[in-house]
């Protein structure tokens, strides 16, 4: 190994993860009227998705998962982050559940658990069911019903071996970019008039947990998308906006859950939330472990008067930056100081999961080995962020990479490479890149200082 490729020191204990989602990777999607989801949907838009392409086959991985849980294996992961579809599983949002879905995720469980890898389902990774977006989606409170009707279905098949669960993927973006600018499925254009889907999908994540914990689960949790925000400039106007900003992409999601309180919106001139007698309560318990999915930090500066906003998303001065260029630059001790700062607002925070964290770069759509060198070091920054934060005292337990493989990447198509191994997406190959065997060393040593430590 070389001396740039050294594991970063990482207090023992921390558990060892790859993520992927099921749109993502999957292919085989539905060609009929049910089991679609808005993202069915959304990629037909002229113009929606960057090169025009499709989830399908993506990386096969609905019809090979041997494939995908062997090199989660050879990893040496504790725990295999993956996504059960709800429009796979109950395709019209309503009912039963599909025999042939439920026998695949039970098979791919029975798997990971052969490989001597956790199964760690997340039970809603974007895919809404069509039919209940055409009844209003997260923007209707019966929403979080049906989403517990689904989790009941999954539990009633996997609780038997599953443990650990995340139930929702990153509710901010789905309000956000999903809800109020329309960059991602559904594609709705609401701004502030999306803030109730925040409180429905909060509210559905706890119902979820009561029917998991009632079939045995030990762990439930959701994964919140998080970014360190910074003003562009140190007047008082930027630092309005800054705090605006995390309060919409960060604290409406944070403080529910952590605190059992909404932040004040109405005192900014927001929306309340749709917020009925006992809900708060029910939220507030629901969580046994915080997942945190960190990419970047966020720099905003007040906008123009007369915005239908009050502030705009710039480049972060001095920054290097990914593939996706100036919107997702590369500041390691964001991670840090987004960490501590969490840490600081809520001393009681419980155990934390990093449940996503990576960067695409530009690589070579067929190759045979990449030598991701940008990738090996955006990774190692934010892995020695996190051994800060643990030494500060914030509870971390365990770091996921995303992704295990190149994927369609949503509205970008296959146009970014996030994954630690490549995936030619005309044959299906999948090889190993550099940053796979350095995960790995890294993953061998840490367990070998922690054994070390023990011995002692």
């Amino acid at each position: 190994m070389t001396p740039e490729r050294v594991p970063p020191s990482v207090p023992a204990g921390l558990r060892w993860s790859a993520a992927t989602s099921a749109f993502q990777i999957e292919g085989s999607r539905p060609t009929g009227s049910t089991g679609r989801s808005i993202w069915d949907d959304f990629l037909e838009r002229p113009g929606a998705i960057i090169d025009g392409s499709t989830a399908d086959p993506a990386c096969d991985s609905y019809r090979h998962p041997e494939a995908d849980v062997a090199l989660a294996a050879g990893l040496g992961l504790d725990r295999y982050r993956f996504s059960i579809p709800w429009a796979r599983v109950q395709p019209d949002g309503r009912g039963g559940g599909d025999k042939t879905a439920l026998d695949h995720y039970s098979r791919l469980v029975d798997l990971l658990l052969e490989a001597g890898v956790a199964p760690f389902p997340t039970l809603f990774h974007w895919e809404m069911p069509s039919a209940l977006e055409a009844d209003g989606g997260w923007l209707e409170r019966d929403t979080a019903e049906r989403f517990a009707d689904y989790v009941t279905i999954v539990a009633d098949r996997l609780g038997d071996r599953v443990r650990q669960w995340y139930t929702l993927n990153e509710p901010a973006m789905t309000t956000l970019q999903g809800y109020a600018v329309g960059a991602l499925a559904p594609g709705r254009q609401l701004l502030f008039g999306a803030l109730p889907t925040a409180h429905h999908q909060l509210l559905a994540h706890a119902r979820a947990a009561s029917v998991l914990r009632e079939r045995g689960a030990s762990a439930v949790g959701l994964a919140n998308n998080h970014t360190w925000v910074l003003p562009l400039h140190d007047t008082a106007d930027d630092h309005q906006a800054a705090a605006l900003y995390d309060l919409i992409h960060n604290r409406v999601f944070s403080e529910p859950l952590l605190t059992g309180t909404y932040p004040d919106l109405e005192s900014l001139g927001l929306p309340p939330m749709p917020v009925r007698d006992g809900d708060l309560e029910e939220i507030g318990g629901s969580i046994d472990f915080y997942g945190i999915n960190f990419y970047n930090p966020t720099t905003v500066t007040a906008a123009a008067e007369g915005s239908a906003v009050p502030f705009d998303i710039v480049p972060t001065p001095g920054a290097p930056v990914t593939g996706f260029g100036p919107e997702w630059p590369i500041v390691p001790g964001a991670l840090r100081d987004f960490l501590l700062d969490l840490h600081v607002r809520h001393p009681d925070l419980p155990p934390v999961i990093i449940g996503e964290n990576g960067a695409s770069f530009p690589e070579p759509p067929r190759a045979g080995r990449v030598d991701d060198t940008d990738r090996i070091a955006y990774l190692a920054g934010h892995l020695a962020a996190v051994g800060e934060a643990m030494v500060a005292g914030v509870p971390v337990e365990e770091y996921t990479v995303w992704s295990l493989l190149d994927n369609w990447e949503w509205a970008d198509g296959y146009t970014q490479r996030f994954g630690i191994v490549h995936v030619d997406f005309e044959t299906g190959e999948r090889t190993p890149k550099a940053s796979y065997d350095w995960y790995r060393d890294v993953i061998a040593s840490a367990r070998a200082a922690a054994a070390t430590a023990v011995g002692r």
